[in-house]
């Protein structure tokens, strides 16, 4: 079997509807188009969220909010998380983006926010981009050390 003798399944593929090919094909005249009016004509296409003239609802519906173009967006990872890192021995004793990225727990242009959900048992060395004061705390409390990374 080679790719230029492939075929589909006998009866597989059937062959569309020949409209439009004069009046003994049945599908002649008004080539199942009705009779006048927009869709009967060729390149006829109505406006997306055309609602058949009454006001559609992208116009009846109020635009709001903002979007701050400034925002500054951080992958949060809880400590509880590290821990369990700790726990199966995948981490030892310094945690920093590329060891975050190795475990699958951030992308490689993701800003890093340690967070302070759980509880923190070993003395680590973090380096992140920022922290909660709650995790700052409960990483200084174990004997570690928090580190803000340059950008």
């Amino acid at each position: 079997m080679e790719l230029h003798n492939l075929k589909p399944a006998k009866g597989s593929i059937k062959s569309g509807k020949r409209i439009g090919r004069g009046e003994g094909s049945k599908r002649g005249g008004t080539s199942t188009r009705g009779h006048n009016g927009a869709k009967s004509r060729s390149g006829y296409s109505k406006k997306i969220g055309f609602e058949g003239g009454q006001q559609p609802l992208q116009r009846r519906v109020p635009k709001f909010g903002f979007t701050n173009p400034n925002r500054v967006e951080y992958n949060g990872v809880n400590i509880d998380t590290i821990q369990a890192l700790v726990d199966n021995k995948k981490i030892k004793n310094k945690v920093d983006k590329q060891t975050l990225i190795d475990n699958g727990l951030v992308q490689k242009k993701d800003l890093v926010k340690i967070l302070g959900r759980g509880e923190l048992k070993s003395k680590l060395t973090i380096s992140a981009d920022a922290y909660s004061d709650s995790a700052r705390l409960a990483i200084e409390k174990a004997g570690g050390s928090a580190n803000i990374l340059e950008k």
